[in-house]
């Protein structure tokens, strides 16, 4: 079990930060050779949402699971594909009347890794409290996984702070999501879960938390509302290579992977 390993990509922005992850993850399979992959991917389609096309062509470039967040419900033909698909989740504290499920179990190598979805509820909207939520879920799968990844989509540093100390030696890893910029927080808890407050975003680095520049700045100077384009320039992936120690439900050192791409020229 100590030769297991989590690969967990940060927020994927549009289509190019979907090409950056199609193009990047081949390498970084065979460079780190992660047991699994998991992406959160509510950004995908435009910057906003996910499809399920698009979530099939990130399936099939071999992520075992798609986390998503506050836009997962932006694009309504993925409704139902949230239902019926148990490997894409939206956060598990949403109201159980809303369409998907915040939690799965997958299997690889005769190993199972628990991914759980959360959603902070400061600053944002969530049915149910993430900390009660995260409680009854981690009690439920207690038996059933020998790894558990949480990824905690919130926008205040210190509720996901507080959520990995409330969950240190409960969780493999508890990794932060939403606000698109790095932290520089990675590190073991003193119970062996890894934390990192945000893993940042696939996708345009030369925009401001992927909008172009330019509407970002505009917006913020006049006050008024701007439509905002995905923006094109500078491509990073950001993830976090998590290696699980031998005993369950503990990890041994988790380690940032901050990687520019460049594109090739169109094809034709």
């Amino acid at each position: 079990m100590s030769d297991a390993s989590i690969l967990f990509v940060g927020d994927v922005v549009g289509g190019l930060g979907r090409r950056t992850l199609l193009a990047l993850l081949p390498g970084l399979r065979e460079r780190l050779e992660p047991t699994w992959v998991v992406v959160n991917a509510e950004n995908v389609a435009g910057g906003l949402g996910i499809t399920p096309k698009l979530a099939d062509e990130i399936f099939a470039a071999g992520v075992d699971v798609i986390t998503l967040g506050n836009h997962a419900y932006h694009r309504r033909e993925v409704f139902a594909y949230l239902d019926a698909t148990e490997r894409i989740l939206r956060p598990a504290n949403y109201l159980s009347v809303q369409p998907g499920h915040g939690h799965c179990v997958v299997e690889r190598g005769g190993l199972r890794l628990g991914v759980v979805n959360l959603s902070g509820n400061v600053f944002l909207r969530a049915g149910r409290p993430a900390f009660l939520e995260a409680d009854a879920i981690l009690e439920r799968l207690d038996g059933q996984t020998d790894h558990v990844l949480v990824d905690f989509h919130a926008e205040a540093t210190s509720e996901k702070v507080a959520l990995g100390w409330h969950l240190d030696g409960r969780a493999t890893a508890v990794v932060g999501t939403h606000t698109h910029v790095p932290t520089a927080d990675a590190r073991v808890l003193p119970g062996g879960t890894a934390y990192i407050s945000d893993v940042g975003m696939t996708g345009p680095r030369g925009g401001v938390i992927g909008v172009r520049r330019e509407q970002a700045i505009e917006s913020l100077r006049t006050q008024m509302s701007i439509r905002f384009e995905t923006s094109d320039e500078d491509p990073w992936l950001m993830a976090v290579h998590v290696r699980c120690a031998p005993e369950p439900g503990r990890a041994a050192a988790i380690e940032q992977v901050l990687l520019p791409w460049t594109p090739g020229p169109p094809a034709g």
